[in-house]
């Protein structure tokens, strides 16, 4: 709604206008200035609610979303929010989508990952093997004395240690001195320790604490020192470049073979690199000598996470630096085979993720759509429930159609059989809401519709294109792991830390994704550098057990 123009009115004339108004003897001028009031009166409750969902959002992003209640059954069974109370079309709509498909999503089991962890979890655990103290195989049972013993599967009794980060071992080697002539003989460091001071297990360690972890350098030393083994931040950074250098070839292997990809996920988080903010602040300071409100160069840095199917394997790449998420994209396919068909990208709508969108087919995110419906609920808890329960149902058949072990091809036939007539009965109701003015469009409801209804079209790939994602939860919760680095550590000192960050931190997440052990990965890697840089391909994260293989 548009800010009506001000009402003017003292006290006296106000006084006699109500008089008037009692007494029915109203002016023509009375009637326009009550059309006047009365349109502020509206405008000022449209203002007010849409403060107040501001200031919802606020609250929301800074102390999180508080725990909803389940709410209670009515008595005719249905839920309390969807009574009858919440008018004609919110009734009539909510039994057409539901009417629309003829399946529900069968019961899911509990999540897993509850109650006590199994000994086998434990995958690094050193084994040591524990005889009987007394007796063994073949001798007679001290019990009944008539049988013999054989041996059944062991037992297992597990006990957790801790250790420092960083551990040292210090060797005191044997010096003698010969008495006439004065040579000094010293004994040899084992040929186990190696000859340098960091193994390359404890440079990765330290790699997987920063960019797993998240902990900065100063934290570190401060850690090392509390247990006994000091080692300065400094030295840290340069033993975890070794690391970063190293694994440059995989992280290079990685691109090309995700350029291939059938599906890419693309997602941007803020990022922060102290050089780089040193430029922006020479960039302000040049654009006001020039008189300029503000430089003309970009002054935003981000970080990108770019993650990849390829085949069933999923492969994970981050870029920290002055590019969006749609300029990586564009990168990285610049690396893709000719002829290949086009991927599937999956995204928000923000044009920072644009790409070159010929080639490829754009998705939008179905759960970003949702989110701006449910901010909504307390609200318009009537036209809230239509889209969030239409939507709920396009999830329940995916659900239905990943638990039924469906191929690509018989999910696209059961989504366009199930969840089509769905889109089209919701795009329907948000239609007549616009076209019949029950919506204010400025409004926030009004925007979440014009949001759905402007981007119809890649929001509902998933019943045109084989293979499409619903939403892009994929990449939102990969970037918690750059996220999490930024909200510990903060900053990166320079664009190559930034550099080596991003090989470190995409060789991990991959290792993670493909439930490999990402510390034993890093060692290998140190250790077979030569072979590493002549063939990265066969030490990727799922394979590089074979290039250890004795041949």
């Amino acid at each position: 709604m548009k800010q009506p123009e001000d009402v003017q009115l003292s006290r006296e004339e106000g006084e006699a206008l109500l008089a008037r108004l009692e007494a029915n003897t109203l002016t023509a001028d009375d009637r326009r200035v009550l059309g006047k009031v009365l349109t502020a009166y509206f405008w000022l409750l449209f203002a007010l609610r849409e403060a107040k969902l501001s200031l919802k959002r606020i609250k929301a992003l800074v102390f999180g979303e508080p725990p909803k209640p389940p709410k209670p059954p009515s008595s005719d069974g249905t839920p309390s929010g969807e009574s009858a109370g919440g008018g004609e079309t919110q009734t009539n709509a909510s039994q057409c989508v539901h009417s629309s498909t003829s399946t529900s999503a069968p019961d899911k089991p509990p999540p897993s990952g509850h109650g006590r962890r199994g000994a086998e979890v434990y995958r690094a655990a050193q084994m040591v093997a524990c005889r009987h103290e007394e007796l063994a195989v073949g001798e007679r049972c001290p019990a009944c004395g008539r049988g013999r013993l054989y041996q059944l599967p062991p037992g297992v009794e597990m006990r957790l240690d801790g250790n420092a980060l960083l551990s040292a071992l210090r060797y005191e080697l044997e010096k003698l001195r010969c008495s006439a002539c004065g040579q000094i003989f010293t004994a040899s460091v084992p040929v186990a320790a190696g000859t340098e001071k960091y193994t390359p297990r404890a440079r990765a360690v330290l790699a997987l604490a920063r960019y797993y972890l998240g902990l900065p350098w100063y934290r570190l030393e401060g850690f090392q020192a509390l247990v006994g083994v000091p080692v300065a931040d400094a030295t840290q950074w340069d033993q975890t470049e070794i690391v970063g250098d190293c694994s440059h070839p995989i992280f290079k292997c990685l691109e090309n073979l995700a350029a291939q990809g059938e599906v890419i996920f693309q997602d941007d988080t803020p990022g922060r690199i102290l050089a780089l903010i040193a430029e922006n602040q020479q960039a302000r300071a040049r654009a006001q000598t020039q008189g300029k409100t503000k430089p003309e160069e970009r002054t935003g840095m981000q970080t990108t996470a770019l993650i990849v199917q390829v085949g069933d394997r999923r492969i994970y790449l981050y870029y920290t630096g002055r590019r969006h998420a749609g300029e990586n994209l564009e990168a990285l396919l610049t690396k893709r085979e000719p002829g290949r068909g086009k991927p599937l990208v999956m995204s928000d709508a923000l044009s920072s993720n644009n790409a070159e969108e010929a080639g490829l087919i754009r998705c939008h995110c179905l759960a970003h759509g949702r989110r701006q419906f449910s901010d909504l609920a307390d609200d318009f808890p009537a036209e809230s429930a239509v889209v969030v329960n239409a939507l709920k149902l396009i999830y329940d058949h995916d659900d239905a159609a990943r638990d039924r072990g469906l191929s690509g091809q018989e999910r696209l036939v059961y989504h366009q059989e199930y969840s089509a007539p769905v889109f089209t009965t919701l795009k329907t109701w948000l239609e007549q809401q616009t076209a019949e003015c029950f919506v204010e469009p400025n409004s926030s409801l009004g925007k979440a519709i014009a949001y759905l209804l402007g981007h119809w079209e890649t929001l509902t790939q998933v019943v045109k294109e084989l293979g499409a994602p619903l939403d892009n939860n994929t990449a939102e919760r990969a970037l918690k792991l750059a996220i999490r680095q930024r909200k510990n550590s903060l900053f990166y000192a320079t664009a190559h830390s930034a550099y080596i960050a991003s090989i470190l931190t995409s060789v991990i997440a991959t290792c993670v994704q493909a439930g490999v052990n990402a510390l034993d990965y890093l060692v290998a890697v140190q250790e077979h550098r030569q072979e590493v840089f002549a063939n990265p391909s066969v030490w990727l994260p799922w394979n590089y057990q074979g290039a250890l293989a004795p041949s």
